[in-house]
């Protein structure tokens, strides 16, 4: 197993590092509400999914 021969300096980590960034979550229009959502999830705003009425809704109209 290759060990490393020196330290590697705190400049050169953070350098390294520098580049592990994430992105942001892509959101689509629910089909019925029009409400933005996560792909791939129920609506938080309808709670429909996939055609489907699977939970009641997390938000309400006051909340936001």
């Amino acid at each position: 197993m290759a060990v490393p021969k020196r330290k590697m300096s705190r400049s050169n980590t953070r350098a390294r590092r520098s580049q592990w960034k994430t992105t942001a979550a892509n959101t689509t229009a629910c089909p019925q509400c029009k409400a933005p959502k996560l792909t791939h999830t129920a609506c938080p705003s309808c709670g429909a999914y996939n055609g489907r009425q699977y939970a009641e809704a997390l938000r309400t109209e006051h909340d936001a």
